[in-house]
């Protein structure tokens, strides 16, 4: 299906960030500060707080509740303008769900458990001694219906989701082809400068907000003193001098890649500024906490008034539920489904 343009002729953009830990410095870097500063201008963009993601392993309830507003609260503290994009909680949105059995019924049983991310997390959860809930099996399916449902042309993502856009695509082509045109195809798009930051404990793992072990990771609430120790205390490897070499040397790559994205310098010329680990990791500690400052001081405004943030997403609720009900009607319609009266 041709990628057609919105009504005001332009590009729709949809993400999101699941409530499953703090956010960290490395969704701010790889992520959230993009949306926020191009994104939301360059097209009609939705951002999302993916709660139903969320219950797809054991959880805490009244943590989900809690993780998912301040999720909220740090993408407007991190300046994404209700004004300028549609911020909202997926779980607000029902055309979520009901768009989400009709891809479960597009897509193939196969399909699901090639996906990398279900692989990954049934065998921890295997390893844990858990049981493994069929909704980490069939969530690539809720997630096609997250950007299907608002004619999304474009998904920021970083590589590790990429696969779950190109099964959207997949999904998109099929149900138009067996059922007529109803979707428009989306397409991943990956940062230009990828600012993928990596756990300081262990750098060969991505920076992620799930992680059990905290010690590596920078959430972006962490006081400054507390991103100051987590930083001095990164792993960097046994050689005395400072180098940029990713594959060989992880762990000192990560922090002149985080210095890189905090200065907007390369980390490759920034290696030969230093001629000692210590002096790198005060560079990058201070970086760190001058880049999350404004964040960390707005999401306490923010957190003063929860009611202003609430209305945020209300409203943000009511715009997305306008622009995805007509198409997932139409799908219901499209498949057989009566119409209700």
């Amino acid at each position: 299906m041709a990628m057609a343009m919105t009504a005001s002729g332009r590009t729709r953009i949809f993400s999101g960030v699941q409530p499953t830990g703090h956010l960290t410095l490395g969704n701010y870097l790889g992520a959230v500060r993009r949306w926020a500063a191009e994104d939301q201008h360059r097209a009609e963009a939705l951002f999302c707080v993916v709660d139903l993601h969320a219950l797809t392993v054991e959880h805490d309830p009244a943590r989900v509740r809690r993780l998912s507003r301040q999720a909220a609260t740090l993408l407007l503290a991190s300046g994404l303008d209700p004004e300028l994009c549609t911020v909202f909680v997926q779980s607000h949105v029902e055309e979520h769900l009901r768009l989400s059995y009709l891809m479960e019924c597009t897509a193939s049983d196969g399909e699901m458990r090639r996906m990398i991310q279900y692989k990954e997390k049934a065998a921890a959860q295997q390893a844990r001694g858990g049981s493994v809930r069929l909704s980490l099996l069939t969530y690539p399916a809720l997630m096609a219906a997250d950007i299907l449902a608002y004619g999304t042309h474009e998904v920021p993502v970083g590589e590790d989701q990429a696969q779950h856009v190109e099964l959207t695509r997949d999904l998109a082509v099929r149900f138009n082809q067996r059922y007529g045109a109803t979707f428009v195809v989306p397409k991943a798009t990956l940062p230009v400068v990828a600012a993928r930051v990596m756990d300081l404990q262990e750098p060969t793992s991505k920076m992620g907000k799930s992680h059990a072990r905290t010690a590596g990771v920078i959430s972006l609430l962490d006081e400054p003193e507390v991103v100051r120790k987590k930083v001095l205390r990164a792993v960097t490897d046994a050689e005395p001098d400072v180098a940029y070499d990713p594959e060989q040397r992880p762990g000192v790559a990560n922090l002149l890649n985080v210095l890189a994205a905090c200065t907007g310098g390369d980390p490759g010329r920034l290696a030969g500024e230093y001629d000692s680990y210590g002096a790198l990791k005060k560079d990058v500690a201070e970086a760190v906490v001058e880049t999350l400052r404004p964040v960390r001081e707005r999401h306490a405004e923010l957190a003063a008034d929860p009611s202003s943030v609430d209305g945020v997403l209300r409203r943000g609720a009511e715009r997305a539920r306008a622009l995805a009900r007509p198409r997932v009607d139409a799908a219901f319609e499209a498949v057989g489904l009566l119409p209700a009266g």
